[in-house]
């Protein structure tokens, strides 16, 4: 039986059409994806996110911890609150996942990893943290909402408590407060600004009431994942795995070089395979004629099938299909082709992001 958020009982009131998702029963839309995806761009959408897996790491070599274990350097976080992303390696420099972690203290940190791979985060954080006597506490007693949108922070500010609306206000990106167990981010995953709030599982459904009841409506994981790729960023599972290095999936801007004396998990693999200059990359790409772009369809250059989509949709933002794939790193892409059921059209390799904070990125003239 999969796993239900504290909210399954408002998605199903609101008609969501639920789906399975990593194990979990969660709304893919409430009626239709495209206003919602519309919703997210031009005003305020929530999204129920407390599938996501919530991880408090605490001890006195925590941060040391973290520092070994993560591609990114939690060094580098000196304000509390003050947020990362990174990707959790393994010895091979592949994928296990991709994540944020929030500094508290230098021995407290909270991270948030994604629901698909909970297990195997689970497992390798706990083995990794034990050699560092470094406490791993799965928060399954927190829920989380994302409110994203041009005017998701305006809404949503008075809407929290009275406390923490100051703090919560003069937030910078990628960074958050908390007061108790109510933790809000300024986060997201949809190249909107906005929050994501962590809050008790008792708590959630009285805020998702208040938040209805001004006019931020639900919104489902089908238009989180077309905000999501037009805002150019990652889906584990398509655009990450074990199998890829962060070097191959455009996420190298993760990986802290310096200082060179730290040493992390998978670090030797990834310097050899930065050195050797022949691995893949993951690149934008938009067709430029009528179909749409699926994950799995081969790409040629020059006729020759040379790489694949990794995620790819109809992006309702710009009215064209888009993309993200996988292709050898060159410097220009001549002629790139797009193999639809045996028909092979053409499209334009770009650098992501597509669309972020409503605004197209790329240069649709030609």
């Amino acid at each position: 039986m999969n796993q239900k958020t504290p909210l399954y009982d408002q998605h199903r009131q609101a008609h969501a059409k639920m789906v399975d998702f990593g194990g979990w029963d969660m709304p893919l839309h409430y009626g239709s994806q495209l206003q919602e995806h519309h919703q997210v761009r031009q005003n305020a959408g929530m999204f129920d996110v407390s599938h996501m897996t919530l991880l408090d790491l605490t001890g006195p070599y925590a941060t040391d911890f973290l520092r070994h274990l993560l591609a990114n350097d939690v060094g580098r976080l000196r304000t509390p609150g003050k947020a990362l992303y990174s990707c959790l390696l393994n010895p091979q420099g592949g994928v296990i996942d991709d994540l944020i972690v929030y500094f508290q203290t230098p021995e407290q940190f909270r991270m948030v990893v994604n629901a698909a791979t909970r297990d195997k985060d689970l497992a390798w954080i706990t083995q990794q943290a034990q050699h560092f006597k470094v406490e791993v506490a799965l928060r399954d007693d927190l829920a989380m909402l994302a409110l994203q949108g041009p005017r998701a922070r305006e809404l949503t500010l008075p809407q929290l408590p009275t406390s923490l609306q100051t703090a919560a206000a003069s937030l910078t990106p990628f960074q958050a407060c908390w007061e108790g167990d109510f933790f809000i981010g300024r986060t997201g995953y949809t190249g909107e600004d906005g929050f994501e709030i962590m809050l008790p599982n008792s708590q959630v459904i009285a805020l998702w009431q208040q938040l209805l009841a001004i006019g931020i409506l639900p919104i489902g994981l089908g238009a989180r994942d077309t905000l999501r790729l037009e805002a150019g960023m990652s889906l584990y599972g398509n655009d990450l795995d074990e199998d890829h290095s962060p070097l191959e999936s455009g996420l190298e801007w993760t990986v802290a070089w310096q200082p060179a004396d730290r040493d992390f998990i998978g670090k030797t693999a990834l310097q050899l395979q930065k050195n050797q200059h022949a691995h893949p990359i993951l690149v934008g790409i938009v067709l430029t004629e009528k179909g749409i772009l699926r994950t799995h369809q081969p790409l040629l250059i020059d006729g020759n099938e040379q790489g694949y989509i990794t995620s790819g949709s109809f992006s309702p933002t710009l009215g064209i299909s888009i993309g993200l794939a996988r292709l050898p790193k060159q410097t220009a892409y001549p002629t790139v082709t797009v193999d639809i059921r045996g028909k092979k059209l053409p499209v334009k390799v770009v650098k992501p992001p597509f669309v972020r904070q409503g605004q197209a990125c790329i240069d649709l003239s030609s």
